[in-house]
């Protein structure tokens, strides 16, 4: 009965993102992370003042394969779209929801709800 509950456990928690006011970024890939647990993108946003640097939380590469991703959906210097969930606490942190790539390919960030 304890293995059963054990990926509950692992399963990390996206309550420091907000995601009921969505954030879009548009940048560039710094870098991009294929990693357990989460895959994560480092994207360059040109802000007021200064080149911002995010951290792009994505889902673990074991569900992005089934949403269509692989380690070279994204390489450094793609120019990227990110909707998402900023880091409640104002940190250039997000939970990414939706990537659309330079050529308008739509990438989901996130499985579909389940019923």
């Amino acid at each position: 009965m304890l293995l059963a509950i054990a990926p509950a456990f692992a399963h990390h928690s996206t309550a420091s993102y907000d995601l009921v006011h969505g954030t879009i970024l548009d940048g560039v890939v710094a870098g991009f992370q294929w990693e357990n647990p989460h895959a994560h993108i480092l994207l360059d946003v040109k802000g007021e003042d200064a080149i911002e640097h995010w951290s792009i939380e994505l889902e673990s590469p074991n569900v992005l394969r089934h949403l269509g991703w692989d380690k070279d959906t994204l390489k450094e210097g793609d120019r990227i779209l990110v909707t998402g969930g900023r880091a409640k606490n104002g940190s250039f942190n997000l939970r990414a929801v939706l990537v659309q790539t330079a050529d308008g390919k739509k990438l989901d960030a996130l499985p579909p709800p389940e019923n």
